[in-house]
């Protein structure tokens, strides 16, 4: 579904990322660990087409993506959720899914308004509140909402859990694992090393720029060896 080589990007004459490449099949989900300042986020938005690469190849579903914009690359079918999670805080709740609803129409619906509130209950509960009165948990559910709602073939999801609390966390790692059960496609980067494991079977680790490693959450599990030596944990 995807392959990526060679790839390499950064931001003007600063270098973030080298010599990239890996490969996903579909209905599978793909973790990115590493430390700060790595490369992770700017992988996701060279992917989405928010970071102009300067080299290599990303080819989704057969077709290469180099020289499409972000909007084209959301046409094709990957959508980005961003840890600034980017929600409209004076719309409410129904508003913003609706939109996304929009967005994603001329697409092939997998899921539907009905879909997400089902998935995420508690948005259900808020759907007349502005998106900006919602606890940081919700707005990353609404989030991610969204995007499903404009029917990705591919779904990034940057720091998802960030910065959420404990019982939070835990309850978007229970969705999280819903997707993944459903067929979805993603990539899911995450500091919070149990949610890239308890989520995705297979695991980048990324190291300065390049990717290190690529293992099995349950091999990285038992091999805490290879994460003191790239993340020092």
């Amino acid at each position: 579904m995807l392959e990526v080589s060679r790839l390499a990007a950064g931001y003007d004459r600063f270098a973030v990322l080298s010599d990239i490449g890996f490969q996903m099949t579909e209905g599978s989900f793909l973790g990115i660990v590493g430390r700060n300042g790595v490369g992770k986020t700017t992988l996701l938005k060279t992917l989405a087409g928010l970071v102009k690469s300067s080299t290599g190849a990303i080819n989704f579903r057969g077709q290469e993506l180099a020289g499409l914009d972000a909007t084209q690359r959301a046409r094709c079918g990957i959508s980005l959720v961003l840890d600034r999670k980017g929600i409209f805080a004076s719309l409410s709740v129904l508003e913003n899914l609706q939109l996304a609803q929009r967005l994603g129409s001329t697409r092939k619906e997998r899921w539907s308004l009905d879909d997400v509130l089902s998935m995420f209950p508690r948005l259900a509960e808020r759907i007349k509140a502005p998106g900006g009165g919602l606890s940081g948990g919700e707005q990353q559910m609404l989030a991610i909402g969204r995007a499903l709602l404009t029917q990705p073939d591919l779904l990034l999801l940057d720091e998802p859990t960030e910065g959420l609390a404990p019982l939070i966390v835990h309850e978007l790692v229970r969705l999280l694992q819903k997707l993944s059960n459903s067929g979805l496609t993603a990539i899911v980067v995450d500091q919070r090393l149990e949610t890239v494991f308890d989520t995705c079977e297979d695991v980048l680790v990324m190291s300065r720029g390049e990717i290190a490693e690529r293992s099995t959450s349950a091999d990285l599990r038992n091999h805490p060896d290879v994460l003191e030596k790239h993340l020092g944990v």
